[in-house]
């Protein structure tokens, strides 16, 4: 069975006529097609009963044929309604559509206004969303062999920015060097801007590299992940500039350990919540409860966050094929952030990771 009659067999038992598939990362992982529209409309639409069509830019349209779309595509330009269109094509296939199915975590509230304008007797009550997320769940054979490359260069740029390294250097120029030495060797796509933060500023889960200057005697967080064929990596890793201070040494031991308790612990059966309680209560246990102050992990896959979280309250058992990522972090404010991450595959004995860059710390001498 096919990735879209598994969509046709499932709008049959929700007796829906149709579904508008909106989100280019569910487009790319149905039909093998990707791009980001922008402010344009890309959008697949499946009906239960009749071959499916791509709608897309004019200027796209060719590229979605040479990835052996064998369906119907149309095109659009600029000065044109996309939606009128849309509504058309639906109409020449159709006399009557009751229901559509839409991913209501991605269609904005001003494009299923155009669409209700446009098909002003359908209902667009029912959620897409649940049933893609389950099948993005358990990846296949190939979908981890993409992976496992994805990891592979990861590990490559890993081993390129603790080599940049220096004091003195700032964490833009790091980030740089390992991004050019990816695209030296064909690695264009990144899953995310690579992230670089040296000492306090590791302490901001999310701040961005910067123009800040490496000193010595302080810890530097990198944050990184490539594209291999639409399929991601994400790992992080701390090192160390000289000789840190006691209490950030302190954390990273405390850390390490929290990672190295949870990804030993998956195995199928163990809930989402059980896992993250693991890493959890190691950090807590060494009074930095108070700086975990996000989940453990995501899922992952074609993109950066997929479902399922690897949180509390998440009482899902994980099953062999489930990817996500395992990613403890401690951060205290004025003084140091650490997180140490690997992405995973549930086997059916316990797991197996993406990236195997060796995560006892690192010095770096200056």
């Amino acid at each position: 069975m096919t990735k879209i009659e598994e969509i046709q067999n499932w709008l049959i038992r929700q007796h829906c006529d149709g579904a508008l598939i909106s989100d280019p990362k569910t487009i790319q992982y149905l039909t093998t097609f990707y791009s980001d529209p922008a402010e344009r409309v890309l959008m697949l639409v499946v009906f239960k009963d009749e071959e499916p069509f791509l709608f897309g830019p004019a200027l796209e349209v060719e590229a979605i044929k040479d990835t052996g779309w064998a369906n119907p595509v149309y095109g659009y330009l600029d000065h044109e309604n996309p939606w009128a269109m849309i509504a058309d094509q639906i109409k020449a296939r159709k006399t009557a559509i009751d229901r559509f199915a839409i991913e209501k975590s991605q269609l904005s509230v001003e494009r299923l206004e155009n669409l209700q304008q446009q098909l002003p007797e359908s209902n667009f009550d029912t959620n897409l969303t649940p049933l893609i997320e389950q099948m993005r769940l358990i990846k296949s054979a190939d979908e981890i062999e993409k992976l496992k490359i994805a990891g592979k260069w990861d590990d490559f740029a890993l081993q390129k920015g603790f080599e940049a390294v220096q004091a003195g250097k700032t964490e833009d120029q790091v980030a740089a060097e390992l991004q050019y030495a990816l695209m030296q060797n064909g690695i264009m796509e990144l899953s995310f801007p690579s992230l670089v933060q040296a000492g306090k500023h590791a302490a901001e889960p999310h701040g961005a590299t910067s123009e800040r200057k490496i000193q010595t005697n302080q810890l530097v967080l990198f944050d990184l992940g490539t594209v291999w064929q639409g399929y991601i990596s994400d790992a992080s890793r701390t090192i160390a500039v000289g000789k840190p201070d006691d209490k950030s040494m302190d954390i990273y031991q405390v850390c390490l350990e929290a990672q190295l308790t949870a990804q030993a612990a998956v195995k199928p059966g163990i809930t989402a919540e059980e896992l993250d309680k693991k890493a959890r209560d190691v950090i807590e246990k060494a009074g930095y409860g108070d700086y975990f102050i996000h989940r453990l992990g995501h899922g992952m896959g074609m993109s950066e966050h997929e479902f399922p979280s690897i949180m509390q309250g998440n009482q899902m058992e994980l099953q062999p094929g489930m990817c996500f990522s395992i990613e403890p972090g401690i951060y205290i404010p004025d003084v140091a952030g650490v997180r140490i991450e690997d992405c995973v595959y549930v086997t059916e004995t316990g797991c197996e990771s993406f990236t195997h860059t060796t995560k006892e710390l690192r010095y770096v001498e200056n």
